[in-house]
C-alpha cells in the first residue's frame, strides 16, 4: 500500500474511512507519533482520495460519492486478487468436499481427517492424537475444515467465509488471515477430536472464530473496524444455541460439531484481544 494522507491524531477519520469501505477501496490507517497516515492500494488514485478528503474537510457531504467499483453482486477480478487466501480456502473446501463425496467416502475422508481413523479405528474421546501426528502429518490438524457433509453445510460456511474472511483479509492482509484461520481451525479441530473423536468435518470452527474476532475487534473501537452489523453477535449466540439443541441436524447439517464452534469462537475472541493489545503497544 502507498501513503496518501497525513493528518493529526485529533482528526476523526471514521466517516471518511467508512465511505472508503462502502466503495470497496482497500486502505489502512496507521498511527505514527502525533499523526495518522492513510494508506491505500496502489491501484487507487492518490489524487481522487486527496480531492475527496479536501471536499469532506471543507464540509462537503460524502453521501453522493460514486465509484467505478462493481456493485454488490458483481465480483471483479481485481477484488479477487486482493483476497487470495479467502478464495483459496473456498476453492479447497469445494474440492475436498467433492473428493470425500460429501462425507460418504470414508476412505477419502481418512486422508483429510485429523487422524487416519481407518487405520487406527474409531478414536474414543480423549484419544492420544500425538501418536498419529508424530508420523509427521501435522497438516491433519487443519485439513478437516475443508470437508463438508452436505450442499447446505458447504454453502452456509462458504457464504460466511466470503463475508467475514474477505473483510478481514482486506483490512489486515493475507498473512494475518492465514494466521487467524490456522489458529482457529487447529484449536477447534483438536477440541472437537478430544470431545467426540475423528468423525467431524467443516469450516464452522474457523467461521465462528473469524466472526468472534470481528465482533470483539469492532467493540474495542479501533480506527479501522471490520464493519459487520452489530446484530451479528446475536446471530452467533443463536447459532450456538441452535447447534446444542440438535435442531440443525434436521435442516441437513448432520451431527453438529458444537465443541469446534465454541472453541473456534473463544479462540477468535482471544486473538482479537491480543491483536488490539499489540496495536496499542505499537501505537500508544
Amino acid at each position: 500500500m502507498k501513503p496518501v494522507l497525513e493528518v493529526p491524531l485529533d482528526v476523526d477519520l471514521s466517516e471518511f474511512t467508512a465511505m472508503l469501505w462502502k466503495h470497496s477501496v482497500p486502505h489502512r490507517v496507521l498511527e505514527e507519533g502525533d499523526r495518522q497516515i492513510l494508506l491505500v492500494a496502489h491501484s487507487v488514485s492518490d489524487e481522487q482520495v486527496r480531492a475527496l478528503f479536501e471536499h469532506w474537510q471543507q464540509g462537503g457531504s460524502l453521501q453522493n460519492v460514486r465509484s467505478n467499483h462493481p456493485r454488490k453482486g458483481a465480483v471483479s477480478l481485481a477484488e479477487l486478487k486482493r483476497t487470495p487466501v479467502t478464495v483459496l480456502l473456498i476453492v479447497l473446501s469445494i474440492l475436498a468436499t467433492f473428493m470425500v463425496g460429501f462425507g460418504t467416502d470414508l476412505q477419502a475422508m481418512s486422508v483429510w481427517s485429523i487422524v487416519d481413523f481407518q487405520v487406527q479405528g474409531y478414536q474414543p474421546p480423549g484419544a492420544d492424537i500425538w501418536a498419529e501426528l508424530g508420523k509427521g502429518e501435522l497438516w491433519r490438524l487443519f485439513t478437516p475444515v475443508f470437508m463438508h457433509g452436505s450442499v447446505l453445510h458447504l454453502v452456509f460456511n462458504m457464504l460466511w467465509m466470503w463475508i467475514v474472511a474477505r473483510r478481514l483479509e482486506m483490512l489486515f492482509g493475507s498473512p494475518s488471515l492465514i494466521l487467524m484461520a490456522l489458529v482457529t481451525g487447529v484449536v477447534s479441530n483438536i477440541a472437537q477430536f478430544w470431545d467426540g473423536g475423528p468423525l467431524f468435518l467443516g469450516m464452522s470452527g474457523v467461521v465462528f472464530g473469524l466472526l468472534g474476532f470481528a465482533v470483539v475487534w469492532d467493540r474495542l473501537k479501533p480506527l479501522q473496524p471490520v464493519g459487520l452489523p452489530p446484530a451479528i453477535l446475536g446471530f452467533i449466540l443463536f447459532m450456538l444455541a441452535l447447534g446444542y439443541s440438535d435442531l440443525l441436524a434436521t435442516f441437513g447439517f448432520g451431527k453438529v460439531a458444537n465443541t469446534a464452534h465454541l472453541a473456534g469462537l473463544l479462540t477468535g475472541v482471544m486473538l482479537a484481544l491480543i491483536a488490539r493489545a499489540v496495536s496499542k503497544l505499537r501505537h500508544p
